[in-house]
């Protein structure tokens, strides 16, 4: 049957039209669902793809100017603009100056990275953070954000640490979930990047992750798994092969795993200039190739040939009509309202800073910095710009507040600054400041080691004064064993965003109590971690973007020879002392744990128990404590971790306050992945219920036992 153009056009106008939602809804749940549901989405997609020709179906499935999918006119279905990620949006005016890529917004937020949000371990907060970035790219009209980023921490090297939420796959994923719901309450959609097994920058093209099964169900698909059962609309797949295939073609990796084993049934998206093959990327399960059809050019070809059939670029066509129907994705304007919400935004960012900035070290007391002081200096990196990472999740913000300008305004004339301080200056001083830190980036990996010079700058200013504090601003874990006793203070300030260097001067004045905690293990030595070794014998790592290198480089085998025993996981496995443990963390207040109770002792696996117990504060000080449950599996068929993360919740306290804090544990709490099944799979037994503020310091533990 023909149909007119104009008449398309009508039907295509009263479906969108006809929802029966408001543009401006929002939503605050703990799963998300979009405007428009599946099953009403899938029957639209159908009738759209009934009108299309070949040549416009393939169309679709590619991008367009970098960052924007490709407009079908005949049918009245516009493109649909992205934008970069994560910590805000990635303005990019000026990028890529042979397309055409409009103003969209006259500034946008810096926040804080996501991993000093994952430091903040505050599930309302990460909520508040995604919908402020969400209102933003509304307001410019951006229907998707290419983030977040999630790819776990194991290796303190990556360069993209930064963009990501830590090593525990509980943690990021109760972060992830609330940024989920967050930043799609506001109309856009969320893509959960990058899928899978991506934990390096190191020729990130060519390096291939050998994961066994276990290990990805257990550690590497977690917070995945998290993001999608809060309801995210996007995934985009990774860079590196997963055991011999490129993710972003690979059938196991994204209909195997993602849409059958994880039951994502939204829109899947390559990273940009990842994929090689067209007919597998096809028929892989993948739906949109970005930033161009470069894999999939010949489509039309494959086609003609019987290597793929009309079919596959339909089941690729429906998930993205699909998915940009159900979030109206093809209805979305910018909004310049929400362009008065910036002062909002400023605060939830300042906010994110001064929880997730973490006091690692405070001998005597040196901090908070008394009234008597007189004489403070403030010295090293970073005193008159704003450290941040690199590449894409780089947001540049506005009304910076650089380290000398937080410190002059809290602490006045008491202030000297100089980058360069003489000796004289650092021995007479009677505090020193140092602000120390690194340059991460998305492309390559960094050394956890300091560079030489810099070492003996730390040490030597450490000599002339020992009351020193410094600051490491950085996106992962640093080298800090030669010089970590001989401070006095270490405050770790991650990439504060644009304020927060506002936030780590009223953590040394008093004004902040701090509260975060590393959602990290920091090592030593590098030698201690379990991905040590990853690099290829005979090369070393390099500080550019290295792409001409990258496509002559050979494939490479990752592996992840660790397993499941990632994080502080291996280092209790190993008996190997980290120097500061995963969820680790100073106040300036104290807390006591007591009166552990158990709802059952002896249960089954389909009972839920109630876990409950008493923190109180016990100093001088208002504070916030951040309170972690593990279960350790007493005997198990397979080997498993000496405890796993399963519960944590962040209470404020005045002094002299108490307060009781109840978690529940359900089946998943206790279930590891039976290789052997090839399931999720609750062992009878007896567990160990562990309380504690950090990893290493257990204050409670109880045994149970599940029938």
């Amino acid at each position: 049957m023909k149909y007119s153009a104009n008449v398309i056009v009508l039907a295509v106008l009263i479906m969108l039209l006809s929802t029966g939602v408001s543009a401006g809804q929002t939503y605050n749940s703990s799963k998300f669902e979009p405007p428009v549901s599946y099953e009403k989405a899938s029957v639209w997609a159908d009738s759209i793809i009934a009108l299309m020709t070949l040549d416009e179906k393939i169309t679709l499935i590619g991008g367009d100017r970098i960052f924007f999918t490709n407009p079908i006119p005949r049918l009245n279905i516009p493109a649909v603009m992205m934008a970069d990620a994560t910590q805000g949006v990635h303005l990019r005016d000026s990028f890529f100056t042979f397309v055409k890529y409009p103003k969209i917004l006259p500034k946008s937020t810096a926040f804080p990275s996501p991993i000093l949000l994952a430091s903040t371990w505050n599930k309302d907060l990460a909520w508040k953070y995604a919908h402020a970035i969400g209102e933003e790219c509304k307001a410019g009209g951006i229907a998707i954000l290419l983030g977040p980023g999630m790819n776990l921490y194991r290796i303190s090297q990556c360069g993209r640490n930064f963009e990501y939420f830590g090593e525990d796959p509980y943690l990021a994923g109760k972060i992830i979930e609330n940024y989920v719901t967050g930043l799609q309450s506001t109309g856009t959609i969320a893509t959960l990047k990058h899928f899978l097994a991506n934990n390096s920058d190191y020729f990130r093209r060519k390096s291939n992750s050998i994961v066994d099964e276990r290990t990805l169900y257990e550690i590497y698909t977690g917070a995945f798994k998290s993001g999608i059962d809060a309801g995210a609309m996007a995934v985009m797949t990774s860079y590196n092969l997963l055991n011999g295939e490129w993710c972003g073609q690979s059938k196991y990796v994204i209909d195997t795993l993602l849409r059958q084993k994880l039951g994502f049934r939204w829109l899947v998206m390559t990273d940009w200039w990842s994929v090689y093959d067209g007919e597998k990327v096809i028929q892989s399960g993948q739906d949109l190739e970005m930033p161009y059809r470069i894999a999939t050019a010949k489509a039309k070809e494959l086609v003609e040939n019987n290597k793929v059939t009309e079919q596959d670029i339909n089941r690729m066509v429906k998930s993205i009509l699909t998915t940009f129907y159900a979030m109206q994705s093809f209805n979305r304007k910018p909004d310049p309202t929400l362009l008065n919400k910036f002062e909002e935004h400023e605060q939830i960012a300042l906010q994110t800073a001064r929880e997730g900035i973490v006091l690692l070290r405070n001998e005597n007391n040196l901090l908070p910095v008394k009234k008597d002081i007189k004489n403070i200096l403030l010295t090293g990196e970073y005193l008159n710009e704003i450290p941040q990472g690199g590449g894409a999740a780089t947001v540049q913000g506005y009304n910076h507040v650089t380290l000398g300008k937080a410190l002059t305004e809290e602490f006045g004339k008491r202030l000297i600054i100089n980058a360069n301080a003489t000796d004289q200056e650092i021995h007479n001083a009677d505090i020193v400041i140092l602000s120390i830190g690194t340059f991460d980036s998305e492309g390559w990996d960094r050394p956890f080691d300091l560079p030489e010079e810099k070492e003996k700058r730390i040490l030597h200013i450490l000599g002339l004064n020992p009351n020193t504090l410094i600051i490491v601003n950085s996106g992962s874990g640093i080298n800090m064993s030669r010089w970590n006793t001989k401070a006095a203070a270490i405050i770790y300030a991650w990439y504060g965003g644009q304020t927060g260097a506002k936030a780590v001067a009223e953590i040394i004045s008093g004004k902040t109590n701090p509260s975060g905690k590393l959602p990290i293990t920091i090592e030593k030595d590098f030698k201690d971690s379990p991905g040590y070794g990853y690099i290829p014998e005979g090369e070393q790592l390099y500080n550019n973007w290295n792409d001409h290198v990258e496509r002559t480089h050979p494939v490479f085998d990752v592996k992840y020879k660790e397993g499941i025993f990632m994080g502080y996981r291996w280092y209790e496995k190993k008996d190997i002392e980290p120097l500061y443990p995963f969820g680790f963390g100073l106040s300036y207040t104290r807390f006591d744990y007591s009166d552990l109770q158990i709802s059952k002792d002896i249960f089954t696996e389909n009972e839920k128990i109630e876990v409950s117990f008493t923190v109180k504060n016990i100093g001088n000080m208002t504070g916030a404590e951040i309170a972690q449950l593990y279960i350790g599996d007493a005997d198990s068929k397979f080997p498993r971790p000496l405890k796993e993360l399963k519960g944590f919740d962040k209470i404020n306290l005045k002094p002299g306050e108490s307060k009781v804090i109840t978690i529940t544990l359900n089946k998943k709490d206790f279930s590891y992945w039976n290789p052997e099944i090839k399931n999720w799979y609750v062992e009878p037994g007896k567990f160990i219920i562990m309380i504690g503020s950090s990893s290493n310091e257990i204050k409670l533990k109880k045994e149970v036992e599940l029938l």
